[in-house]
């Protein structure tokens, strides 16, 4: 009875310890819990690489990316078909107009002038929803998912703002504020990739 015991007892720690079990746990940061999987539409998607967005030495919020499968390259996450989300949590205040200027400048950045211009009207749109929010408050958070079919749907905590943008070219082009040339965080970046980040510079933003 004794070995029987610890059989069952070594093969429960094994199984634990395996990385199928591992990545059915939350991811959490900052207080901030990041499920193993959520739905979009009809999709089941899997988290992907989830980080911290900072400003000099301070958090200004979390970041998750959810795919319908792995992918540790930009180009890998712009090309994989299917439902895609990136889920947000404020970390601290913010105003929503300033919100929606850093996202656009953030566009701007990281994508050519001919496919910006593709953008445009999905960026005016994104910009008045977070204008309209006037401001997002520590703990609040908005998701931007890729839907086939039906285009970006913007959800603030939980509820969709406005209407889908229906140009494929303006979820790519926000995907690019974080996984660009020219992303917002590196290390958040590779944080979203699914790689580990090498530690923090406060003195290097």
């Amino acid at each position: 009875m004794i070995r029987r015991t610890l059989i069952v007892t070594a093969a429960l720690a094994a199984l634990c310890s395996s990385p199928l079990a591992l990545a059915q746990s939350a991811t959490e940061l900052a207080g901030v819990k990041y499920e193993p999987i959520v739905q979009v539409g009809t999709s089941r998607l899997q988290l992907n690489g989830a980080g911290i967005r900072y400003k000099a030495v301070f958090k200004v919020y979390t970041a998750g990316l959810y795919l319908g499968g792995k992918a540790s390259t930009p180009e890998a996450v712009l090309a994989a078909p299917g439902a895609k989300r990136m889920h947000i949590v404020m970390l601290r205040d913010i105003d929503g107009n300033e919100l929606g200027k850093l996202f656009t400048r953030g566009m701007q950045d990281n994508a050519s002038k001919e496919d910006f211009s593709k953008s445009i009207a999905g960026t005016i749109r994104m910009s008045e929803i977070f204008s309209l929010r006037k401001k997002l408050t520590t703990g609040e958070n908005f998701s931007v998912d890729w839907i086939p079919g039906t285009g970006t749907v913007v959800m603030i905590n939980g509820k969709p703002a406005g209407e889908p943008i229906k140009e494929p070219e303006f979820f790519s082009s926000m995907m690019k504020i974080w996984l660009g040339n020219n992303p917002a965080d590196a290390q958040l970046k590779e944080a979203l990739l699914g790689k580990a980040a090498a530690p923090r510079d406060p003195f290097n933003q």
